[in-house]
């Protein structure tokens, strides 16, 4: 019985590639169905977070600022990253938890986030609701305070910093 549970607890995960997983998305959009996709990465802190959240896809029917995003900035580099301004054709991306932008055009966005399902929770936080509509609007509004709201909310210091400070010691 031991074995089989540490099979059981190996199989309930597995990691893919997104040049590999994020095409086969893209592909069910296209035939009618929503995605749930486990979120990797830090760059939409503060409020979801790697492993722990999970995004509600689906093909985009119109594509505003302030939409969460998947988009294929590079051939097979997707980010899930929210839309801070359009001009023409073409997009800019910044993840909530960036600084910085990535670019791409309105035909690389693949797909639009309707939800998320955050801290483990069964219903997703609707993207059109009123939680989801006022936290966008509140920290859109604070980029030039963001560098320290993130600090004071993940506090780290980076390992050859600490590294550095015991050997001068």
């Amino acid at each position: 019985m031991g074995n089989e549970q540490q099979m059981t607890e190996r199989l309930k995960s597995i990691e893919i590639e997104n040049a590999v997983l994020l095409p086969e998305v893209v592909r069910l959009l296209h035939e009618g169905h929503t995605v749930t996709l486990p979120l990797r990465g830090y760059s939409m802190r503060p409020f979801l977070e790697d492993g722990r959240d999970k995004a509600l896809l689906s093909l985009p029917k119109t594509i505003e600022v302030g939409d969460a995003v998947l988009a294929e900035i590079a051939p097979g580099r997707y980010v899930l990253h929210r839309i801070v301004a359009i001009n023409g054709q073409q997009v800019v991306l910044r993840g909530d938890g960036n600084l910085g932008t990535e670019h791409c055009r309105l035909g690389d966005i693949r797909a639009t986030a309707i939800g998320f399902f955050r801290k483990g929770r069964q219903q997703p936080d609707s993207t059109s609701g009123m939680k989801w509509r006022i936290y966008s609007w509140l920290w859109t509004r604070l980029l030039p305070l963001r560098r320290y709201l993130l600090f004071a909310l993940h506090p780290h210091v980076p390992r050859q910093i600490r590294k550095n400070a015991v050997t001068k010691q």
